[in-house]
């Protein structure tokens, strides 16, 4: 039902906006990547409690609920934005590197891997409970690989900024 919704929205804009939207043949960029992040983002927040159901000692009040929906609706859409990256990124990540640079494609998986896993690591929280073993694998399955992303995405912007200076 969403992706109908969503599929008629773009064929009204399309049809008001066409020579806006439309570049030739070809979507204009942005409206990929938001097709992409609006598809992506609804589905997965829908199946975010449909996946992973809270655990039942974690029942926000009436008071904390809107901020907990709001909190999932942000990382349900910019999981969808990190598909979207992950989809037509590269070409991009390509022209902006260096082509000595040998960190590019790494770099590119951990962009990914910092917007996409915010949804599952956050529902993983909210059914995980107060189980301790399970928290240790979120820990290290989400905590630990962030770090090692952002570290290598440090790497990365540190080569670019050498091989920079070289040219």
């Amino acid at each position: 039902m969403f992706i109908v919704i969503v599929l008629s929205i773009i064929v009204q804009l399309e049809i008001r906006f066409k020579n806006r939207i439309i570049v030739g043949r070809h979507m204009k960029e942005w409206i990929k990547y938001l097709l992409i992040t609006l598809i992506f983002g609804g589905i997965s927040f829908v199946l975010g409690p449909i996946l992973w159901t809270s655990a039942p000692e974690l029942i926000p009040s009436p008071a904390q609920l809107p901020y907990f929906m709001l909190l999932s609706a942000v990382e349900a859409l910019f999981f969808g934005f990190g598909i979207a990256f992950l989809l037509f990124g590269w070409p991009i990540m390509k022209k902006i590197s260096n082509p000595a640079n040998k960190t590019t494609a790494i770099a590119f998986i951990a962009l990914c891997w910092l917007a996409i896993s915010w949804w599952s690591h956050d529902n993983l929280h909210r059914h995980n409970g107060m189980d301790l073993t399970g928290l240790l694998f979120i820990e290290y399955g989400f905590h630990l690989t962030l770090i090692i992303a952002t570290l290598i995405l440090m790497i990365y912007f540190m080569q670019e900024y050498k091989l920079s200076k070289t040219v």
